[in-house]
């Protein structure tokens, strides 16, 4: 092999292999394109439970869903239903729904949460989360806030 062949080899090995770091740069920094999400009624309002179920005691609770458990207060009747994930910011422990107080009380360590699921009194620091609910026929739906 001569000098001008082993050049001209060396040279083609170099551009093929620095090939890869050429498109790899190029395609990382182009924007990728966002995939739209199909929206449906479904997908955003999640059914927890009926009407009559919800008369009948004043809550339902829903302890396993995608948006994780969900405790629905009120009435087919009341104007504003409340909508939580009864799960203590603090420890964990499931939340009840005080009536005469209106408040939600966690039973192990006496933390106390408002309707719209903000601390009132600790230790718990963080609120509850809440949920959107709605009456859509016989059915109790709620929706993430």
């Amino acid at each position: 092999m001569n000098r001008r062949d082993f050049i001209v080899l060396f040279n083609v090995s170099w551009f093929v292999s620095s090939l890869s770091v050429v498109f790899t740069t190029t395609y990382a920094t182009q924007p990728k394109p966002k995939l739209k999400r199909k929206s449906s009624k479904s997908e955003n309002w999640l059914h927890v439970g009926t009407v009559g179920e919800l008369d009948e005691t004043g809550q339902i609770l829903k302890e396993k869903s995608p948006f994780g458990s969900i405790l629905v207060i009120g009435t087919s009747k009341s104007k504003n239903l409340i909508a939580v994930n009864p799960t203590c910011t603090h420890m964990g422990c499931t939340v009840e729904w005080e009536v005469e107080e209106k408040i939600f009380l966690c039973p192990c360590h006496a933390s106390e949460f408002g309707v719209d699921g903000k601390v009132q009194n600790g230790p718990a620091t963080k609120p509850l989360s809440t949920y959107m609910t709605k009456i859509e026929g016989n059915s109790v739906m709620v929706r993430r806030s």
